[in-house]
């Protein structure tokens, strides 16, 4: 599912004082975001002209919205025949079904019929009457992509599926970028594409890079909190990142694969912090949509991944291991043993 069409949408790197400055950053609009990379000590023009070739690469094979595409030749397709991709987007659509099973579909990568009907985000959103979310369901299963990792071809059997990568590229591209940053021997650097924050080596003053937590539906750059970390990645999915309000009714972006309808499970926001962007990615869409129990405990069965929940009643919940600092006095965090959510 698209998510993070916005600047930042949810999250922002800021750094502690001490920090040394960056040579430089650059910011471009690539992946349908706004993608920025700042490199420190040794940044230079040719590294930042690599890494926005390569997400420029990336876009024009897995973006749903490029004539052409690998993903949309994929489409196309589907019900007719196999179509041989890249490499690259063979393994990351090999990792987006990893993922649905491992959610149990709660991240479907052939969600793109019901997203393309809500059209959240888009220039004409609208509620959907029943009979097409009906209509659209039976085409979103995960189960019905066939891979063959011989001949690198993706087989959607159903005539009307359709792929969307959008839950997962921008994680795989800010991992992409990380690659080139480290082969040019850059010590340290930040990468935020459209909100998949990324960090590179450590800061130069030992201290622990900050990561804010976008405090939902106040204006950006308003932080619930930050979280402190080392060379790793943050990415968050919230409802207030995109929807749109029908009626009275405010209804977001990440949807339910089995009823068709935006989720409402109580939280604003899930962020997971890990080690893979990629990774992060589609566990941020697909914890948030299973719900905090079995969110958390999907989070908990995963080596070197922790979380943070945010809830409509303003309690916050980190996995054990996040150091997170609170610093909207509108919010608390709440321990396993106390935790509420009324």
């Amino acid at each position: 599912m698209n998510k993070l069409l916005f600047f930042f949408a949810g999250i922002v790197a800021l750094f502690l004082s001490g920090c040394s400055k960056p040579v430089q950053f650059r910011s471009e609009f690539v992946l349908a975001t706004l993608c920025t990379i700042t490199l420190y000590d040794n940044g230079s023009p040719q590294v930042y002209h690599d890494v926005f070739a390569r997400l420029r690469e990336i876009e024009s094979w897995m973006s749903v919205f490029v004539e052409g595409s690998d993903v949309n030749l994929i489409n196309k397709a589907a019900g007719m025949e196999a179509v041989e991709v890249h490499a690259d987007v063979f393994d990351v659509i090999e990792r987006a079904v990893y993922y649905a099973e491992l959610s149990g579909g709660a991240f479907d990568p052939t969600a793109e019929p019901l997203v393309a009907l809500w059209d959240i985000g888009g220039e004409n959103p609208v509620v959907p009457v029943w009979e097409k979310i009906d209509r659209v369901l039976p085409l979103i299963n995960w189960r019905d992509i066939e891979l063959n990792r011989e001949n690198k071809t993706v087989f959607l059997k159903k005539p009307e599926m359709a792929l969307d990568l959008g839950g997962i590229a921008k994680g795989y591209a800010a991992d992409e970028a990380a690659v080139i940053i480290k082969k040019a021997h850059i010590p340290r650097a930040l990468i935020n594409i459209g909100g998949d924050v990324l960090t590179v080596g450590e800061k130069k003053d030992g201290s622990p890079w900050r990561i804010g937590i976008q405090a939902p539906f106040n204006t950006r750059g308003d932080y619930i909190g930050f979280v402190q970390t080392g060379e790793k990645t943050l990415v968050t999915s919230g409802v207030y990142e995109r929807y749109f309000i029908a009626d009275g009714v405010r209804y977001h972006h990440l949807f339910s694969p089995s009823h068709g309808y935006p989720v409402n499970n109580g939280l604003l926001s899930v962020s997971i912090i890990t080690d893979i962007s990629m990774d992060a990615d589609a566990l941020s869409t697909a914890v948030f949509i299973m719900g905090y129990e079995k969110g958390k405990a999907l989070v908990e069965s995963l080596e070197g991944v922790e979380a943070v929940f945010v809830f409509d009643n303003r309690n916050i919940y980190p996995t054990a291991s996040v150091d997170f600092i609170l610093v909207d006095e509108n919010y608390r965090i709440v321990g396993s043993t106390d935790f509420i959510l009324d």
